[in-house]
């Protein structure tokens, strides 16, 4: 399939959202490969809590997912080099790729370009801050010169920090270069009615239970990893370290969880929108079906 108008196809949606098996019926449909846009999928041996579901993909091709050890560090600026490779090699073989994954900061990342997300990471500054909450993270920001060319996330504890981290630099430097233009983005949105959502949050995550989720936790200490990592990756990694180091029951364990998870959706569902106020559009798709689902597709595909 070829455009003009676009060089690239992304899926976004809440977590539970069922964006794998779109975005692998879409890849099937036009004969291409998908790019994982999952700030947690990209480690090894942590499949369950992340859900990456690779039995969906079949004979798909996909991409970062897998690509590090768990206990390694991985943000946005990474993230954009390993996109912008994965994407060059697929664009090479003459297809579409299909961007899909729930990350909103890495999706608008690539599909704008940001530079200050190769804005090097302070040490120091960091030490400093990880001890203050949210509220007094938030204050420190707010109180920084805020430049038009930075649109900060600020909508969990790490992303403050380096929203910070970022500002202060650009107190006293200037980006260098000019960022080369992102690629040319059809944007299709998961948007579930709420109570559906949270349907298919908890059932997702019983079945996550079911499939030996804790295991894999209790799996990924024994390997090494240390509790302070685990609970940095956070959700279901945090949560059940927590369990695990004895400060609450399993049942507590799995109500705190579906509680966060609900959270966490509702903020994705947030920066989504702010990604349309920051001019990407997106195409809502509001059907229940995969099949009607991807009508929906074919149809906008087909008048773009």
């Amino acid at each position: 399939m070829e455009s003009s108008k676009f060089d690239l196809i992304t899926i976004l949606g809440p977590t539970a959202s069922g964006k794998t098996a779109l975005a692998v019926a879409l890849a099937k449909f036009l004969d291409t490969e998908i790019i994982s846009a999952d700030s947690r999928q990209v480690y090894r041996d942590m499949d369950i809590g992340t859900g990456k579901d690779l039995e969906e993909y079949g004979a798909v091709p996909y991409h970062l997912i897998d690509i590090l050890n768990a206990g390694d560090i991985y943000g946005v600026g990474q993230f954009q080099k390993d996109f912008n490779q994965a994407f060059k090699e697929i664009k090479e073989l003459g297809k579409i790729p299909v961007l899909c994954g729930g990350t909103g900061l890495y999706i608008q990342a690539v599909l704008q370009n940001f530079a200050h997300t190769y804005i090097p990471r302070d040490p120091n500054l960091r030490d400093s801050l990880i001890s203050k909450n949210s509220t007094e993270l938030l204050t420190i920001f707010n109180g920084l010169p805020q430049s038009k060319s930075f649109l900060a996330d600020t909508s969990t504890h790490k992303r403050l920090i380096r929203a910070i981290e970022i500002a202060k630099w650009l107190e006293n430097n200037e980006m260098a270069d000019e960022p080369s233009a992102p690629p040319k983005s059809i944007i299709f949105g998961i948007e579930l009615e709420l109570g559906k959502r949270r349907k298919n949050i908890s059932e997702r995550l019983r079945e996550r239970f079911d499939k030996g989720l804790v295991n894999e936790v209790q799996q990924l200490l024994e390997n090494g990893i240390s509790e302070d990592m685990l609970i940095f990756y956070g959700l279901e990694y945090k949560i059940i370290t927590q369990h695990l180091q004895g400060h609450f029951s399993l049942t507590e364990c799995f109500n705190r969880l579906e509680i966060a998870i609900h959270q966490f959706a509702k903020r994705q569902m947030t920066y989504f929108r702010k990604m349309e106020k920051d001019g990407l559009q997106i195409h809502w798709i509001k059907e229940d079906t995969l099949n009607e689902r991807m009508e929906f597709i074919k149809c906008n595909l087909a008048d773009s």
